[in-house]
């Protein structure tokens, strides 16, 4: 399980750390609003948090437009914990807290290796733009776009997308310890697919965290000294 206080020592929230003063333009992404976005969520880890609402900010300070929702995946956590939050970003309240998958090949009860190459079977980790709804093989879904060149921008076409998934529930926790896996989608339980993709459709942003070193140091989006660039993918195929 993640630790914060390991995090925190070891230097890499500087690399998390961006310049503030310049991002206001994006006046509502302000500390007020992430305070009462970690007062919604007491069990996500206030680094994480910061990390993704940083991001976020940075995003609408390179252009991209400002979101509504913003979604955040703490792949730190093991898949039998709740580690998905979607936050409203007028109010800073919770909207929905649940499960979510990761790929086969990321791991086994926790998630510690992850991809931008199809066929890998792993998830991938930064900030995503949540796209087009669509009905496919595993029913309603939403088509995600990674926005870091190198590290998710491979997602459209490797068909990471957010489905439903009947091995996504409590009961799989209870028999098996942990939730069943993907093929590197964050799939969710089928009881919740419609509010997620509802709630995070038509642009809207998903935040990927794991504490990979590489990542954090490498991100525009996490050091947003100069104005990031949102990766653009291609293809349209669909996989789990």
């Amino acid at each position: 399980m993640f630790n914060a206080g390991r995090f925190l020592r070891s230097g890499l929230l500087l690399a998390v750390s961006i310049v503030i003063s310049p991002l206001s333009q994006g006046a509502s992404l302000n500390d007020d609003l992430l305070r009462r976005m970690s007062k919604a969520a007491p069990e996500l880890d206030p680094v994480v948090l910061e990390t993704a609402f940083n991001a976020t900010r940075c995003a609408v300070f390179s252009g991209v437009e400002m979101p509504q929702r913003l979604a955040v995946i703490d792949f730190s956590l093991p898949s039998s914990r709740e580690r998905l939050w979607i936050f409203n970003l007028e109010q800073g309240g919770l909207v929905l807290r649940d499960l979510v998958a990761h790929g086969k090949n990321s791991g086994n009860f926790e998630s510690t290796a992850f991809s931008n190459v199809e066929g890998s079977y792993q998830s991938s980790i930064g900030l995503f733009r949540g796209s087009e709804s669509y009905y496919g093989k595993h029913g309603y879904s939403l088509r995600l776009d990674g926005l870091e060149p190198g590290y998710n921008d491979q997602a459209r076409r490797r068909a990471i997308v957010i489905h439903g998934a009947d091995y996504v529930n409590e009961s799989w926790v209870n028999k098996y310890g942990r939730i069943g896996r993907s093929h590197g989608c964050p799939a969710v339980d089928n009881q919740v697919i419609e509010r997620v993709v509802d709630n995070l459709k038509g642009g809207q942003l998903v935040f990927k965290f794991y504490p990979d070193q590489e990542w954090l140091h490498s991100s525009e989006y996490l050091n947003c000294g100069g104005g990031a660039v949102a990766g653009n993918a291609g293809g349209h195929g669909e996989q789990g």
